[in-house]
């Protein structure tokens, strides 16, 4: 292992693809990973029962999952009674800011992890943000990351005290969903206990034609694998 062994990260964990590769990195570097995750009111909540086998598989010190109610303001497909988009090509998706967006998620995600960080005694926070296949979402991008770290460095006693340095891990910012997937392959993540989905069926299983799962799919066959979950879902 390479890093700064025992020391604490909060690793932000939906249970979805990206985040469980995430937290193998974070694990890799030689972080004990505190995982956070939250029940938001979104639609596809089964990716909670994701993101608890995920964080049991790949190990974590603890794993949190905090309850917010997003539902009070909507304006999403994921928190409101809007119509998820199927079918969509890669061009399409990145094509303005979809509906699938929610409003301020990761700036909320981002507070609560950095209050954690500051009970923790740590100044590290992964999450799983990517700029790349594709690059709708506004708090995603670099310049939000680089701007909220500024930020959260004024936010805290422990910052002001100076035993807090914040910094914001975003291993995936530039890679691409194929190069996410080959990495956490190697890193021994099993991504049949992940779920991606965004409108899944009762039972978890993936529609298959929303943007994640058609994303998710394009990048397991580029890898020359298949999805684990599509044959499991047969």
């Amino acid at each position: 292992m390479t890093g700064t062994s025992n020391r604490p990260a909060v690793v932000l964990l939906s249970g979805g693809l990206d985040s469980a590769t995430v937290l193998a990195i974070a694990k890799s570097e030689g972080y004990d990973c505190h995982a956070l995750s939250f029940s938001y009111g979104q639609r596809h909540a089964w990716e909670l029962e994701a993101a608890k086998r995920v964080a049991a598989s790949l190990g974590v010190a603890e794993h949190r999952i905090v309850d917010i109610d997003l539902r009070a303001f909507g304006a999403s497909a994921l928190t409101a009674d809007i119509d998820v988009p199927k079918g969509r090509e890669t061009e399409e998706m990145g094509q303005g800011i979809p509906v699938t967006y929610v409003p301020a998620r990761n700036t909320i995600f981002l507070s609560f992890a950095l209050a954690w960080a500051e009970v923790l005694g740590s100044s590290d926070i992964y999450i799983g943000v990517n700029a790349l296949d594709y690059s709708g979402y506004p708090d995603c991008r670099p310049e939000f990351i680089a701007a909220y770290e500024a930020m959260a460095n004024l936010a805290t006693k422990a910052g002001v005290e100076g035993r807090q340095h914040l910094k914001i891990h975003t291993p995936l910012i530039a890679m691409t969903k194929a190069q996410i997937i080959a990495k956490g392959i190697e890193l021994g993540v099993d991504y049949g206990l992940t779920s991606s989905c965004y409108d899944p069926l009762p039972g978890g299983q993936p529609c298959g034609e929303c943007d994640s799962c058609r994303l998710r799919q394009k990048g397991f066959r580029e890898n020359g694998i298949a999805d684990p979950l599509l044959k499991a879902s047969r």
